[in-house]
């Protein structure tokens, strides 16, 4: 497993593990634990791997880090 494969499996994890709080808030709670504890190469890294491959939630999650980054 590379490290963006890992970094993929993470965030499926994170989102996965907020899924019962509800989408939105899931959504919402994967990014700000993306912003809190990942570290910028991390961030950068998820902002530029292959989205197809993270689930609906962590791709929206990593939507919204992207965009407070930029």
């Amino acid at each position: 497993m590379n490290t963006t494969d890992h970094l993929i499996k993470m965030a499926n994890q994170i989102a996965a593990n907020l899924a019962a709080q509800g989408q939105e808030v899931a959504i919402r709670e994967t990014a700000q634990h993306i912003i809190d504890f990942w570290d910028p190469r991390m961030k950068a890294g998820i902002a530029v791997a292959d989205h197809a491959q993270l689930s609906e939630i962590a791709r929206a999650a990593v939507g919204i880090v992207t965009a407070k980054a930029g």
